[in-house]
């Protein structure tokens, strides 16, 4: 099996394709519309990229666990490996990463990370277990990156993402890629938000907190994408200024914080798994007829 292989699955309204490379959702549609960013490099060539060990940046692309200091590039080596596919249906596969000699060098922990993409009539779950079979404490972070086509097929008017939850979480910026714990106003007026392009010249916008755990994505005329998450407390949406895509990211675990050490362990919602746990994090997409 190589990196290249695609796994197609089907239900009666949605069809994903999943690489082994980075176990990276590669397409969806729904009834024949595409409803995935086409991953196009001239503009960004992620799709939807798992985010292991870390979820954003470290400082000066370093980070430090478990006695070893390493060079470690934004987001983690998940998104960059190759993952085994160990079971699959029609209509789900399962992925797995392990620990291995070239991962220790730079992450000294023996790690298993499963992940599942599965399809429901309209939904597509993807669920993620972290299992630590060390025999010490192993600090990481995780988080899902899908891209979503902006504007959605059959768009006829402003998009928004609205919060199941009617809040309006502080958003939080990033400074060379580092999380800046100094909150700013919400963009969002009871739980709505109609995202522009000018929101994104200073890089994502993050909602570590309060943003809760369903929202959707939905423009007149288009399908209406209706997200859950699970044990998924951080939010973060980002698109390329002006490009034909907005990523929905559900994180446990941001990038370092601004003035801060390689440490993983010490980044803003950092999950510490004990030897012999494992962490389940999972979030789901139902897609609707608007």
């Amino acid at each position: 099996m190589t990196d290249t292989t695609v796994t197609t699955l089907r239900s009666d309204a949605l069809t994903a394709e999943i690489a082994d490379l980075g176990a990276e959702l590669q397409s969806l549609t729904f009834a024949g519309r595409p409803l995935l960013w086409t991953g196009d490099a001239a503009w960004w060539a992620g799709r939807s990229p798992i985010l292991f060990p870390i979820v954003g940046r470290a400082p000066g692309d370093t980070v430090a666990a478990g006695g070893v200091t390493a060079e470690m590039k934004q987001h983690g080596f998940a998104r960059r490996s190759g993952w085994d596919r160990v079971a699959a249906t029609a209509a789900a596969v399962t992925h797995r990463l392990a620990a291995s000699d070239a991962t220790r060098a730079v992450y000294p922990f023996d790690f298993r990370l499963t992940l599942t993409h599965a399809l429901a009539g309209a939904t597509l779950a993807v669920t993620a277990e972290v299992t630590n079979d060390g025999a010490a404490e192993m600090p990481f972070g995780l988080g899902f990156h899908p891209a979503f086509l902006w504007p959605l097929p059959g768009a006829t008017g402003p998009h928004e993402v609205v919060l199941a939850n009617g809040a309006e979480p502080a958003l939080h910026r990033l400074d060379d890629g580092l999380f800046v714990p100094a909150p700013l106003p919400s963009p969002f007026r009871r739980g709505r938000y109609v995202p522009e392009a000018r929101d994104f010249d200073a890089d994502a916008m993050v909602f570590p907190a309060d943003a809760g755990d369903a929202l959707r994505y939905t423009a007149p005329g288009a399908p209406r994408l209706s997200f859950r998450f699970d044990n998924l407390p951080n939010l973060a949406l980002w698109q390329k200024p002006g490009a034909p895509f907005l990523c929905i990211e559900p994180w446990h675990g941001t990038a370092a914080t601004v003035g801060a050490g390689p440490e993983i362990a010490a980044r803003p919602f950092t999950t510490r798994l004990a030897p012999g746990a494992t962490a389940r994090f999972g979030w789901s997409l139902t897609v609707t007829d608007s």
